[in-house]
């Protein structure tokens, strides 16, 4: 080219690929650093609006088969709010100390269901008294099932296990905590499809009820989605809008429209849902389409009391069958581990330093803690932590201890008020699948950024990383379709106990794909010395131990000096 010459050296800086980072560093607000009390008080009330959504999904998918109409529903969702601030509080105060949410777990659903189609049940021509008996099943399973978490968090059991979780086996764990619910984002909440799956065969049904359960939940997601896609595709399209590009395009000298784009962008889509619902637009609709489209059709405002305080055995005295408690101890273990996933990626959206395996086995003992409250109250589900709201502390970049605080006093609050809590309940729920679109978004790149510790150029990390998510994807989806033909799962012997044992596991995504990436970077190649760098191990040694690194007494310390009762190792 006339004029032109040989192009300059690329600078040596701009060679080198980015540095890793065990803290985030582009955290406005980290763990202990809380934002100004008016932003932190908008900022914990979108939490509460964004925990609403699997706190109105799962009562709304159980309640009516358990037998009950909209009174009981709307206490029950009422209940598991109540229990969910209470949880959320514990948590923070006196479990791993992160800014988690403590919400209801889609994992319980699947016993849950089974403890439903229990034949002892099906026979009450009364569907109140139905709706009592089968709420009293599901306490007392939930009451025996808690102690697991319990026992393994308290003990120490859980924190020796997670001891040898390296950052190459975080990945797939934490990676689909997130994309694994890819289900209740665009699709929406067809989750609870592949849940009813599982419990096909934990009850022992005929198959003419299974296929008659499985067309009805299909019907459920049909209506509540394909039905709603006007509403929840603008809410998909304004939170892109609002959260990545208006703040680019404003300049502003605050971060307003991505911080508070689920306010904004709710509240946009909730009134244009309005309009539709004035103007005619679901008149001629079917009765479920309206129910789920329109906002004033959800039974929630008029079954909610004005005030109301939950309290313990507020359905009558639990009952307990033996079955049912082992199904659901094993739903209760495999939330523990879907949850150790989801407190990692908190503690990263946070901006501290990974979570000691402690501080972990820890926040587990108090989620067991959650799960005996929410049977003591009578939710009809256990507790885990809300990946939804992980995913907000990413899109809000505040990881504030105090804004989640926060949100759960607001939980408290409106459960006791349920004709207020009721008004925001009653959200469409294809917005609530809208937002999940980008939270869980949000959790899965968490996992893969924990790669960063990893020799990516390693055959042996290739293997482990691909082998374990394609297997963490694909054995469930074997188990859920065999189990939605056969009408049981691939492990059908005469013990009951042992096929729940496999079969409940590994229709996990999480969990099959932790325990194929744990035992492969635990047993392949360990003693080569250079395997410990490529598998990211020795990034975290020095968080191995609760002692090791100073900034853990900061993040992760107990308050009130409990710490000199209570010390962590």
């Amino acid at each position: 080219m006339a004029g032109g010459g040989a192009a300059p050296p690329p600078k040596q800086e701009e060679l080198q690929p980015h540095p890793v980072k065990d803290q985030l560093p582009s955290v406005s607000y980290c763990i202990t650093s809380p934002p100004p009390w008016p932003e932190a008080v908008i900022l914990g009330f979108q939490h509460y609006i964004v925990m609403l959504g699997t706190s109105v999904i799962i009562p709304s998918a159980l309640v009516p088969q358990m037998g009950g109409g909209n009174e009981e529903k709307a206490r029950v969702i009422q209940t598991l709010l109540f229990v969910a601030g209470i949880n959320t509080l514990c948590q923070s105060f006196f479990g791993t100390r992160l800014p988690a949410v403590m919400g209801g777990s889609y994992t319980i659903v699947a016993p849950t269901i089974s403890i439903i189609m229990a034949g002892r049940y099906s026979n009450e021509a009364d569907p109140h008294e139905k709706f009592l008996r089968t709420m009293r099943g599901t306490q007392g399973a939930l009451i025996i099932a808690s102690t697991i978490q319990i026992i393994l968090g308290f003990s120490g059991l859980w924190r020796n296990v997670v001891k040898f979780l390296s950052p190459l086996s975080a990945v797939p764990l934490v990676s689909l905590a997130g994309f694994g619910l890819y289900e209740l984002g665009f699709p929406g909440v067809s989750v609870i499809l592949q849940l009813i799956r599982i419990l096909m065969w934990l009850s022992h049904c005929s198959f003419i009820y299974i296929l008659s359960l499985f067309l009805l939940t299909l019907r459920f997601i049909w209506l509540q989605v394909a039905k709603c896609v006007e509403i929840g595709l603008p809410e998909i399209i304004l939170m892109l809008i609002f959260s990545q590009y208006l703040p680019h395009a404003v300049n502003a000298a605050k971060p307003v429209f991505d911080r508070f784009s689920v306010i904004f962008t709710i509240a946009i889509v909730w009134l244009y849902a309005y309009i539709l619902t004035v103007s005619g637009a679901y008149k001629n609709a079917r009765t479920k389409t309206q129910v789920h489209c329109r906002v004033d059709r959800s039974g929630l405002i008029s079954g909610a009391p004005w005030i109301s305080v939950p309290y313990p055995f507020q359905w009558g005295a639990p009952t307990f069958d033996a079955g049912e408690s082992f199904a659901m101890m094993v739903a209760a273990f495999v939330a523990l581990v879907e949850s150790s996933g989801t407190f990692i990626a908190v503690s990263r959206y946070a901006s501290a330093t990974i979570i000691p395996p402690s501080i972990l086995g820890r926040g587990i003992g108090w989620q067991g803690i959650g799960t005996l409250l929410g049977a003591f109250f009578g939710t009809a589900n256990g507790t885990a932590v809300s990946v939804e709201n992980a995913g907000l502390l990413a899109l809000t970049h505040v990881g504030s201890r105090r804004v989640v605080q926060i949100s759960a006093g607001f939980m408290i609050f409106f459960s006791i008020l349920g004709k207020f809590g009721a008004i925001f309940a009653s959200i469409p729920l294809p917005i609530f699948a809208a937002l999940y679109c980008i939270f869980f978004a949000y959790i899965g790149a968490c996992g893969l950024s924990f790669l960063q510790f990893c020799n990516l150029n390693s055959f042996r990390t290739k293997f482990i990383m691909g082998f374990s998510l394609f297997m963490g994807l694909s054995v469930p989806q074997y188990f859920n379709e065999y189990t939605s033909v056969a009408g049981y799962g691939p492990v059908h012997t005469g013990a009951r106990w042992f096929n729940d044992m496999i079969n409940v596991p590994f229709s996990s995504k999480p969990f099959v794909a932790v325990l194929v990436a744990f035992l492969l970077d635990n047993t392949i190649q360990v003693r080569d010395s250079g395997v410990r760098r490529d598998r990211g191990y020795h990034w975290w040694d020095k968080f191995r131990s609760f002692k090791t690194d100073s900034r853990s007494e900061e993040f992760y310390s107990l308050p009130f000096n409990l710490n000199k009762f209570f010390p962590s190792v």
